[in-house]
């Protein structure tokens, strides 16, 4: 095992329409893509198109899109290790403006308690705070056993809390800021409260606020994509995830700031593409984006503003 990703599966059907249709109405879709989604596992599919394929312990049901699913993680060599429920869960997205609109059909009820997986040679554990008592076993496993732990915070969770104490690097969402009653730099200061060695809010096209190894907070402006290229942004900060927990398995000797700037071209990439699958970067997609995009000037003045402005 290189890895270990835990979370909730999605089947992602992803489509761009100018509006959704009410009552009898009908609309025809411009164009579509059906893919894995779920935030962890989007993560996980990210790390193995870079190149190292990591264990993935998820949701799965015994019907046609649970085979679906096995399918593609295959095709990754991901190994899949079953949490069953009845049935599959599903998100319909609907890109636009630069945003989404998000209707997910969930079942997270697990039928079988957290199975005992083995944990030899894993370097990394990345949670999306899913399966929440297979998260808190595995944080606290791994951190005993000196492995990397990884958190994305999209949401309040019933044990956010809790799981806190055994993360070592945190990015968590603008909206979680939101939940908490937090601005982003109350949240770095929460985070280091926590005891995570490394944390940060990613605010979309204004960047990344965090802090790094020291304690010392700033801010990683996004890369300055034109809007005329941006098609999806769902599943982007699922990418950058995947992406720094490569990285960091990958060149282990290089500072925090460098996962994040490798992870920023990989999300830079992917908001370009339809759909999760196409908007997976492989390493020679990230070194093209890096040398075509510049960092948004303006997007650095906003970030640091939440920092100034602490409170």
């Amino acid at each position: 095992m290189k890895a270990l990703f835990v979370g909730q599966t999605y089947i992602d059907v992803t489509f761009l329409a100018d509006e959704l249709p009410t009552g009898d109405e009908k609309t025809v879709a411009r164009d579509y893509a059906i893919s894995f989604g779920g935030n962890a596992v989007t993560a996980a599919f990210a790390c193995a198109k870079l190149g190292l394929a990591p264990d993935l312990l998820t949701s799965i049901a015994d019907d046609w899109l649970g085979r679906m699913f096995i399918d593609m993680a295959a095709k990754y060599g991901i190994s899949v290790h079953h949490r069953k429920v009845a049935e599959s869960s599903l998100s319909f997205i609907m890109p636009r403006g630069g945003k989404r609109a998000i209707v997910r059909c969930r079942d997270d009820h697990y039928l079988h308690p957290v199975p005992p997986l083995n944990i030899q040679g894993c370097k990394a554990l990345h949670l999306d705070g899913h399966q929440a008592d297979a998260a808190m076993h595995y944080a606290k496993v791994c951190r005993e056993a000196g492995i990397l732990t990884s958190l994305d915070g999209g949401g309040l969770r019933s044990n956010t809390h809790e799981l806190l104490e055994f993360i070592d690097v945190a990015i968590v969402a603008e909206r979680l800021c939101e939940q908490m009653n937090l601005t982003p730099s109350g949240m770095l200061g929460y985070l280091k409260s926590r005891g995570c060695k490394i944390g940060g809010v990613t605010l979309g096209e204004r960047g990344l606020v965090w802090y790094d190894e020291t304690g010392t907070e700033g801010v990683l402006p996004a890369l300055d994509v034109p809007g005329s290229k941006v098609v999806d942004t769902n599943g982007a900060g699922d990418i950058f995830h995947g992406a720094y927990v490569y990285s960091a398995m990958a060149r282990p000797e290089l500072p925090w700031r460098e996962h994040f700037i490798f992870a920023r071209a990989a999300s830079a990439h992917a908001i370009q593409h339809l759909g999760n699958e196409a908007s997976l970067p492989t390493l020679e997609d990230i070194a093209k984006v890096q040398v075509l995009f510049p960092e948004k000037a303006q997007s650095a003045a906003g970030a640091e503003s939440y920092l100034e402005n602490a409170g």
